[in-house]
């Protein structure tokens, strides 16, 4: 009885994943056939996600298209806090440290990266007081009687963090025995889609406009974008790139097969240290999140992997595309199992927050950049702003609209202050949600505004405007 019921429960997460398999495939298509996506930029998973969410009985009901049953629709919306503990994980390893030049070109470097990564900071920052703030003005003024305390933190989380970051609001939020977690975990879905399409459309005005005033350096329009970044896919076999090195030799082991083994193993022992915790009932402990734990016992084991030599098994891009691909499935599944009725209780303090928060991400990722920059200062404030409305990706788009061939530093600065930015995200995380369900709104919007006061300190009087000097490039060359 126990086996047929353990393989019924198996089956059911199985064919939850060959669904979602069948919405990114569906999403792959779409964005290579529909100019309208194209054009927005929207990531297939995306788009497959919300083709399961308005044709399933979530949005139709008992007319649905896809008559997706009850208990994939619950897998799914569990999957995104499951899947988000071995993407954590992955965070810190094969991290590089950033190391400059020889000569005092180390310096500017090291200075770059240290600017682009209090900036970041600051606009992240500046969204959870927005998204708080928002919440709290409608508490006061009484035009939300029934909100919930966490809400408005979604919208860093969706707009810094992207849609697989939802998962991480319902798997906290679950694990702090919240019961609002599912309808977080789509508010944070619905910033998150919000921002990406409202970056990207920005992202591309700003640069037309930069590029009439004669602010880039290597174009002078977005006329320029290459046909295989609007439809998703590179034909050209000799221009597609590699998914990493092979460390390992598959006679012993696949090199996939030992990045996965590494991610999911530290995954595991946080999940286990997670669950001794709570029947030791230790206090403050046991209510962390997994991935907490997971980030961290990575970087020790990262740490002890480099001392002991063994640091050159790991690739960096092997490792990225492990965590795409379960970003990929945590997407689609948080998105096709939004809890849509809940979620639109919410639209007018949610639209509201999204609208302020582009318009103060885009400001402040203009003006902070051009202040603190010389050179490329332009390339770097869209780099900023596709990633603090998006994801990695959605700031390294921008970037190649306005430097197609990569030829300024600004994309490995970006790589490194992306990486450490992740890092104090993920660290932030449970002490912002945590003084918000403690302590209560105002408490929290109170703590976040000093933090964002400390990091425009550190920017103030560490990021003295400067940076690598570099022979302007121009532009058609």
């Amino acid at each position: 009885m126990e086996k047929a019921i353990l393989s019924e429960a198996l089956n059911g997460i199985f064919m939850t994943f060959i669904l979602l398999s069948l919405f990114i495939l569906a999403g792959t298509f779409l964005r290579a056939k529909v100019p309208l996506f194209q054009k927005m930029f929207l990531p297939a998973s995306v788009i497959g996600g919300f083709i399961g969410l308005l044709l399933g009985p979530i949005v139709l009901g008992n007319y649905a298209v896809l008559p997706i049953p009850q208990d994939w629709l619950a897998i799914a919306s569990l999957l995104p806090g499951l899947l988000i503990v071995p993407i954590v994980a992955s965070v810190p390893l094969g991290l590089k440290s950033a190391k400059g030049k020889k000569g005092s070109k180390k310096g500017n470097t090291s200075r770059n990266v240290f600017v682009m990564f209090i900036i970041l900071a600051i606009i992240a920052t500046a969204q959870n007081v927005i998204g708080v703030g928002t919440n709290y003005f409608f508490k006061i003024t009484g035009m939300l009687e029934n909100g919930y305390a966490t809400l408005g933190a979604e919208l860093q989380a969706g707009f810094s963090g992207g849609h697989g970051t939802a998962g991480v609001v319902g798997s906290m939020l679950q694990g702090m025995n919240q019961p609002y977690w599912e309808t977080a975990q789509g508010v944070a879905v619905t910033t998150a889609t919000m921002g990406i399409i409202g970056g990207i459309l920005i992202g591309i005005v700003l640069i037309n406009l930069a590029a009439r005033k004669g602010y880039t350096n290597f174009i002078q329009s977005t006329d320029s974008i290459p046909e295989e970044m609007k439809v998703g896919f590179q034909k050209d076999v000799e221009k597609q790139a590699s998914m990493g090195k092979e460390s390992m030799q598959s006679s012993s082991v696949d090199t996939l097969a030992y990045h996965l083994a590494l991610i999911l193993g530290v995954s595991g022992l946080a999940i286990l240290a997670v669950h001794y915790l709570k029947v030791w009932n230790v206090p403050v402990l046991g209510q962390i999140p997994a991935w907490a734990y997971a980030i961290l016992m990575m970087y020790a084991v990262w740490g002890l992997m480099q001392k002991l030599g063994l640091d050159w098994s790991v690739d960096a891009k092997v490792k990225g595309k492990i965590s795409g691909t379960l970003t990929e499935f945590a997407v689609v599944a948080a998105i096709i199992s939004l809890p849509v009725q809940a979620v639109f209780t919410y639209l007018l303090p949610l639209v509201t927050m999204v609208v302020i928060g582009l318009a103060g991400t885009a400001m402040l990722a203009y003006f902070l950049c051009k202040l603190y920059f010389k050179e490329y200062w332009f390339e770097r404030s869209v780099a900023v702003l596709g990633t603090c409305t998006g994801v990695f990706i959605s700031g390294l788009l921008l970037l190649k609209m306005v430097d197609p061939e990569f030829k300024s530093p600004v994309l490995s600065d970006y790589s490194l202050s992306y990486s450490f930015n992740s890092v104090l995200g993920f660290a932030l995380f449970p002490i912002n949600f945590g003084i918000l369900i403690e302590y209560g709104v105002q408490t929290g919007l109170l703590f976040m505004t000093a933090t964002l006061a400390i990091f425009t300190i550190l920017l103030f009087i560490f990021g003295k405007r400067g940076g690598e000097q570099h022979e302007p490039v121009p532009v058609g060359e």
